[in-house]
Formats: C-alpha cells, structure tokens, sequence
C-alpha cells in the first residue's frame, strides 16, 4: 500500500523524497480522475458539437472594466482558503482528507494567498480597463462550460456524499454530528452522483444545453472516473475493501497464505480484540471461503484476498519489524473489492466508447451507463462491508437500494428516450 506519494516513489523507484509525503495517494487518484472525466467530457461534446446536435450560446459580457469589491473579495476567500491549506500540509501529520476537512491549516498562508489573489484580480483588470466599458455578444459552446461542470461536480458531490453517508450511519451521525459532517472518514458515491447530476442537469438547461445530449456525453466520463477514483481506494487502502475470505489468512509480513477453516477460526480469536471492535461480536464478522480455482492459477492470491499492508487508516493489527506512520495489516485477508470495480469499470468504460457512435437516440448512453453502474455495484455489495437495512425481511445496504434504482432507471430512461426520440439539435 502507497499510503502518500512518497512510500510510492520510495518502494517502486527505490527513491526518498520527503516533501511528498504531503501528496496523498487518494487525493491524487481522485484529482486524476476528475482531469480524466473533463478531458473525457470535453472531447465528447465536442463531437456532438461538430455532428450539429449541440451548439452555441450568445452571452453578452462587458469588457473594460475595473474590478469591483465583489470581485475582490471573491478573489480573497479563494486566495485565502487555497493559502490557509496548500501551506498548511507542510509538517502537518493528519491524513489527507481529515486534513482537507477539518479546521487545520496555515492562517499566515491565508492572508498571503488572500492578499495574493485579490492583486492579481485587481491587476488582471487594471490592464484591460477602459474609460468606457463595452458590451460585446460571444458565442459559449458547450464544451467550453466544462471547467463549471467540474467545480459544481466535485462541490455538489462532496456534499451528497457526505450527507447520504451520514444517512446511511444515522446511529455514528447522531452521537456526534459535528464530527460527522467535517470529517473524511465516510464519503458515499453514489451521494455524490445523485447530488453532481441534480446540479449539472439544471446548469445545462439554464444554459440551454439539451439535458439528454449532456447526460450521454457525461456518462463515459463518469465510468473512467470512477475507475480512475478506485485506484485511490485500492492503492492507498482506505478502508473501502471486502468481507474477509476466510480461505486466506495474513501472515507476519502482511502476506496472504492459504489456511484452513480451523485455523481462520484461529485467528479469530487471536485478534478478538480487532475484531469485536470492528464489527461487534466474533458471531458478526463476514466471511466468505472461496479459495482460488486452478483455472485460474495464473491469477495472484492477492486477486482473491489481500490484506492492504500498510493502509492509510492504519486498520488490523501490527506488522512484524514495521516501525513507522503506517505499520498495519488485515489479520484475514479480504475480498479486494476496489481492485474488481477498477477492471469492471474501466471494461464498461471501453464498451460506451465502442457504442456511442452507433447509438444515435439521445438519453439512451446514459441509460445504458445506469444499468451498468448499478449492476456493477449491486453484484459488489454481496460481498462489500456496509450497514444493512432491514425492510421486510430483506436486508440491502443503502448501495444496494440506488443500485437497483439506478438499473430501472436506466431502464426506463431508455424506453423514453427511444419513446420520444426528439430531433437531435441542441
């Protein structure tokens, strides 16, 4: 596990470079993937530009002006909260995103990004003032309104992911709300999709950019994000892993080995203390044994079960010969569940850009994208650890619920769309 950028560098280059211990590995794979999304999304509206169903927008703006103290002081709370962070990581110990969220950072930093970016907006302007602003119509292509897609997109996603992870752990959110809201702890996806799409959808229609077209255009580059977006959870190991395969235990070196079922049992009981705080009684720890099949012996074991040695949240029990930050391992190796979800959607990612030529109904790639989203993570689920709801007997997790949502949506949403099947122009 790369817990930062620095045991990255250091264990595949053999190269120390301290400063980038700063970098987390989450951080930077989630920042990847939303550059992969926009590179993604621009491209495919641009398509859709050059085949006519997408076109420009007239927007009058005025030119010439100086800037107003609105303008500088938008500039400032931007300068301020970039200085109060960027200068604050240096030396600073907490996790990435516990950091990103918390109250932690450089208030020297703050002034000085404040005061920087509030002369620089005053100096931008200064240099094309004039005496007498003018008004001048330009054409805005959709494409060009990518950069607001993805501030609104990782924005309104953060919130919807906060909020329906702490829906999902009402129980954890009620004993200590605050604690809830600003910590990184618990980030739920699809919160985020629900919120982001909400958000975007109404910009697009404000901006009168046909709802269907953009949502087709956004649904490869959602796909490759997500991908992208696991590789921080599988490479910094972050917590987001699988039930236990009982078929696999960890050995002092943070390596799985085949074991039997008694001595998983074994092991159980040895790091009974790990256990019951994890998941509150020896009785209610997941498990499935499934060891890996000799047709599929060119296959590493770390494919079935992994242990995530040294993960950023420093979950399991100790390593033999570790001293360090980062010195834990999982005492039974568990279902890599990032690893699968990277290979799955990174697959469906290819298949939407195979197609998205030949399916010409508007709505129906995004349809498409839906079922293949929730299929994906429905079937995950089964052997993922989430809070389980109990509705009549029947005991999903939250992702399960908006997984199978999500495939009826998609489900209807291309019946209507091959239903109404509109002109395609923008």
């Amino acid at each position: 596990m790369y817990p930062n950028l620095y045991y990255a560098f250091k264990d595949l280059f053999g190269i120390e470079i301290p400063a980038l211990k700063v970098l987390q590995t989450f951080g930077f794979f989630v920042a990847i993937a939303f550059l992969a999304a926009a590179y993604v999304l621009t491209a495919e509206l641009r398509r859709r530009e050059k085949l006519g169903l997408l076109g420009p927008v007239e927007e009058t703006v005025i030119t010439g002006q100086q800037a107003s103290v609105t303008d500088l002081l938008v500039s400032a709370i931007i300068g301020f909260i970039l200085g109060f962070k960027l200068l604050g990581l240096f030396g600073n110990t907490t996790e990435f995103r516990d950091y990103l969220l918390s109250g932690q950072g450089s208030m020297i930093g703050g002034v000085l990004g404040a005061a920087a970016m509030a002369f620089w907006k005053y100096y931008s302007k200064k240099k094309t003032a004039k005496d007498k602003p003018t008004e001048e119509k330009v054409k805005v292509w959709p494409h060009q309104r990518v950069p607001d897609f993805t501030i609104m997109a990782a924005v309104a996603g953060l919130i919807g992911a906060k909020v329906f992870h702490n829906l999902e752990n009402w129980g954890e959110f009620v004993k200590d709300p605050w604690g809830s809201i600003f910590s990184a702890s618990g980030l739920t996806f699809y919160g985020g999709l629900i919120v982001a799409a909400y958000v975007i959808i109404r910009y697009a229609n404000k901006k009168q950019i046909h709802w269907k077209h953009m949502v087709d255009s956004a649904g490869p580059a959602l796909m490759l994000a997500y991908a992208v977006g696991r590789m921080g959870c599988q490479f910094s190991g972050d917590g987001d892993w699988g039930i236990n395969n009982s078929a696999y235990g960890t050995n002092p070196t943070g390596k799985v080995e085949k074991i039997t079922t008694a001595q998983y049992q074994e092991i159980l009981h040895r790091d009974s203390a790990y256990f019951v705080r994890q998941f509150g009684s020896l009785e209610n720890v997941p498990h499935r044994n499934f060891e890996k099949p000799a047709s599929l012996s060119f296959l590493p074991d770390f494919f079935f079960a992994y242990s995530y040695p040294h993960n950023v949240v420093n979950d399991g029990i100790q390593l033999q010969g570790c001293n360090g930050e980062y010195c834990s391992a999982l005492p039974v190796g568990v279902y890599p569940t990032p690893l699968y979800e990277i290979l799955v959607c990174g697959l469906f990612f290819i298949i939407l850009i195979a197609i998205r030529n030949k399916v010409t109904t508007p709505g129906v790639i995004f349809g498409i994208y839906l079922i293949m989203n929730g299929a994906e993570r429905f079937f995950v689920e089964k052997i993922r650890v989430n809070t389980k709801y109990d509705i009549f007997g029947f005991h999903p997790t939250q992702a399960e619920i908006i997984a199978s949502l999500l495939v009826i949506g998609g489900a209807i949403l291309i019946w209507y769309a091959r239903k109404t099947n509109p002109a395609k122009t923008a």
